[in-house]
């Protein structure tokens, strides 16, 4: 059974049931007015149709914490719709669609294992790992003496297909590693 979070206690990411849905919280944020009682001001997303919605709450109210199920699987392959991954334990293959994978697909190789969340058979997110480690296919040449001092980034494109900045040392064919959280550069591999 799902544990009963008090709103107080909210997080991002904890996941709970309310009006017969599930939601994520995106953003928390604890008030504590001059006068008045404190109350918890979210802003939270419905994990299956995505809609967003904000909501306080009293920081003594309860919240049904939701089952989520999460599994890893492995990124097999896509056939221009869909994409295929596999339970590698009971080799049980999934289809989604891009819906499904939202900012993964940024990051998403073949043969990656993933974690699928669901909450009652139906996929509603894939995270991931936190660092990935992708190959740059095309960024402008950089020169010798080139440091990443000042801050200075240029554009490169990843074998995925997403666009990033990079150090100005970085170039073509250079595999990078990337924090998929905020999905920034954080070093050369």
């Amino acid at each position: 059974m799902a544990e009963v979070y008090m709103a107080g206690d909210v997080r991002n990411g904890t996941t709970f049931e309310m009006d017969g849905s599930v939601y994520k919280v995106v953003e928390f944020q604890h008030v504590k007015p001059g006068k008045g009682a404190a109350f918890v001001r979210t802003k939270l997303k419905n994990v299956i149709t995505g809609a967003v919605l904000e909501k306080t709450f009293n920081p003594s109210e309860k919240l049904q914490g939701a089952e989520i199920e999460k599994k890893d699987m492995e990124y097999l392959y896509n056939d221009g719709e869909l994409y295929y991954f596999m339970d590698n334990e009971t080799y049980d293959q999934i289809p989604l669609n891009k819906n499904d994978l939202g900012d993964t697909l940024n990051y998403l190789k073949e043969n990656m294992v993933v974690k699928i969340l669901s909450f009652k058979g139906k996929v509603f997110s894939v995270e991931p790992p936190i660092f990935v480690e992708l190959k740059i296919t095309y960024t402008e040449p950089g020169f010798a003496g080139n440091t990443a001092g000042a801050g200075q980034t240029k554009p490169a494109e990843l074998e995925t297909g997403y666009k990033i900045n990079v150090p100005l040392f970085v170039n073509t064919d250079d595999v990078i590693r990337i924090d998929t959280r905020t999905g920034e550069y954080m070093e050369r591999i």
